[in-house]
């Protein structure tokens, strides 16, 4: 059992048990998803109009969808609708739904952006610092991570914070659940040289647990059951979190002058990206993020999400509504809560309280996976913990866009399997009508596009097009966007390669798409199978894998896509022709993930200027701080 000593006073370290503050108990209670009821359906700092704003966003979406919904029936209409085409129809409805909403929720963010949005809760980076009056603490959960790595971007964030003036209001919490021996014991030794580092009064503190029940989600409730009574606030990091002391101070502030606010969720910056697939999503975050973060956030108003780190919580809110219930039902779907955000949001709004996302404060950043695969192995945890939200749906008392959010999730990943079924569904059409009508030469030069094409030629075209639009505007409204945005245009190279970065972007994320699908396709399948995702550390800046690696996490799409490729080119070189852009993909997985995993690619890439943001350009003061002290050149 850990000792503890006064927060006050915090002694030199000698032992992990000297590493804590005095223990100020606050109970968080397990909610109930059977019983329940929403406390308060309207807010002081909810913005005017909400009601207005959510009617534009889903009767625009259902409009859009409405609009090429009809324009597939008419295609379908000729002959009667037979089961499949009546499954095309049902499928085609839903995923243009899905981007239909995007795209209107985009086009929103796009026009506040232009408009130069009013600043959420008084959060404007631009006004004086607030000084903040009550204390907040800094949680930085860890699993089996670096710890030196770890450890260089808490320095940078506890000095940003001190160089503000405010560092006395502010405690930084190392929460550890790791579980490997020896990165404990490299933990706690550097643990206790940054304790050494930063002197006697460092108001830095680091706790272990033995137990890791409920993963991330139960490392924070343990803190709060035993430490927060002390603190009105909590700041949520991840292991690669990264804040400004400006930003984390402005958010303890916000807190204190908006008594109903719960959660304020920032928008988090990828940044550090040194592979072609890092590089690749620090820049798309940066130029089509805001527009979509400024899009949700103007419609979600008082009922926003919650992403897990990178937002600060008000703590006795948290303790008394967020307390997360084991799930019932068959595995994996039982037990531990894994997507614990969202369902927190949930519990929070039910409760009667606000939760907003304010995307244009700025200072805050986080890193990417640097790869595909890291990227689908993450995936595949988030698919369990979403589908996991089936049994959260029927909750009592939830707010309607909190269900919405969990209904998003859940359908992100239904989307992959849904898209191939529309595309084989799609083929077997033409080629069933095509042996019913000339049974002894059916293949013979067989296609698709012809067969749309023969049932309305502009009807066709017109769709295509229509939904080719709307999938691709929130790249095209984000470019432009940026383009008004002269520090940020200059800061991604300029127009030209900006352009060429969003080209090369599409290019790559077009290649990806079919062995993304495929693999969140499988984990749906696994999911459901009852197969379990485990919990695994992340890496941090090299995605790459040795041929083996490759071979045993692609050799079955590659063959998947030579299969496919073999199968579609012996009905019709048509057809192969047609499937061309997921045969490539599938079929070229293994040097599509090994380009795009090294960093070489992604040095030429920074060399030419190409996929640059910002913040590479000119490092915001705690990002070249913590690179500093990565490297091994600061103290």
């Amino acid at each position: 059992m850990e000792s503890v000593v006064a927060a006050t006073a915090p002694p030199s370290p000698a032992a992990p048990g000297d590493w804590l503050p005095a223990e100020t108990p606050l109970p968080m209670p397990i909610q109930s998803l059977r019983e329940g009821r929403l406390a308060r359906t309207s807010l002081p700092s909810m913005p005017a109009g909400m009601w207005l704003r959510r009617v534009c966003v889903i009767g625009v979406t259902a409009a859009l969808t409405l609009t090429a919904a009809y324009q597939i029936w008419w295609l379908l209409r000729g002959q009667g609708t037979d089961v499949l085409e009546g499954l095309l129809l049902l499928l085609f409805v839903a995923l243009f739904a899905w981007i239909a909403q995007s795209f209107v929720s985009a086009l929103a963010g796009f026009v506040n952006v232009l408009a130069h949005p009013h600043v959420r809760l008084g959060l404007s980076p631009h006004d004086p610092l607030p000084v903040p009056a009550s204390r907040t603490a800094l949680l930085m959960p860890t699993y089996n991570e670096a710890p030196d790595r770890l450890l260089a971007g808490l320095q940078a964030m506890y000095e940003s914070v001190a160089a503000t003036g405010h560092g006395g209001r502010f405690d930084f919490f190392v929460l550890s659940d790791t579980t490997r021996p020896e990165i404990q014991a490299e933990e706690e030794a550097a643990f206790a040289v940054l304790r050494q580092r930063l002197g006697d009064g460092a108001r830095l503190f680091y706790r272990r647990r033995a137990d890791n029940a409920e993963r991330k989600a139960g490392n924070i409730a343990e803190w709060v059951r035993r430490f927060g009574a002390a603190y009105p606030h909590m700041l949520i990091l991840d292991a690669d979190s990264l804040m400004t002391g400006d930003t984390i101070v402005r958010l303890a502030a916000a807190m204190e002058r908006h008594p109903d606010v719960a959660l304020i969720q920032t928008f988090p910056v990828v940044v550090n990206g040194n592979t072609l697939f890092a590089r690749m999503q620090q820049f798309s975050g940066r130029v089509y993020g805001p527009i979509v973060a400024h899009g949700i956030a103007w419609w979600h108003g008082a009922e926003s999400n919650y992403w897990g780190h990178n937002a600060i919580i008000r703590t006795a809110a948290f303790a008394a509504q967020a307390g997360l219930p084991e799930l019932r039902g068959v595995r994996p779907f039982r037990g531990t809560v894994l997507s614990h955000d969202f369902v927190e949001a949930a519990l929070l709004r039910r409760g009667g309280w606000a939760l907003y996302m304010v995307p244009g404060l700025g200072g805050s950043y986080e890193e990417g996976p640097p790869s595909l695969t890291d990227m689908l192995v993450r995936d595949r945890r988030w698919c369990q913990g979403n589908l996991q939200h089936g049994a959260v749906l029927p909750a009592r008392g939830l707010h309607w866009v909190n269900r919405w959010h969990l209904l998003i999730g859940i359908g992100q990943y239904f989307t992959a399997p849904m898209w191939a079924l529309l595309m084989l569904i799609g083929i077997a059409i033409p080629l069933h009508h095509a042996m019913l009508s000339e049974p002894a030469s059916a293949t013979a030069g067989f296609s698709p596009v012809a067969f749309w094409r023969e049932q309305d030629p502009q009807r066709f075209v017109w769709v295509f097009v229509f939904t080719m639009t709307i999938l691709m505007a929130p790249k095209l409204l984000g470019y432009v966007a940026m383009l008004f945005d002269r520090e940020l245009r200059r800061g991604c190279g300029g127009t030209i390669r900006a352009l060429l970065s969003m080209l090369l972007e599409t290019l790559i994320a077009a290649l990806m798409a079919p062995i993304t699908m495929y693999v969140q396709a499988r984990g749906v399948a696994e999911v459901l199978a009852g197969r379990d995702s485990g919990w695994e550390p992340q890496r941090r800046d090299d995605g790459s894998l040795p041929l083996s690696g490759l071979l045993r996490s692609y050799g079955g799409t590659t063959l998947l896509g030579v299969l496919m490729a073999a199968i579609a080119y012996a009905v019709s070189p048509a057809l192969a022709a047609w499937m061309a852009p997921v045969i490539a993909g599938l079929a070229l997985s293994i040097p599509i993930v090994a380009l795009t995993s090294a960093r070489g690619p992604g040095r030429v890439l920074r060399r030419l200027g190409l996929f640059q943001i910002p913040e590479e350009v000119t490092p915001p003061q705690v990002l070249a701080r913590a690179s500093t002290l990565r490297a091994g050149t600061g103290s």
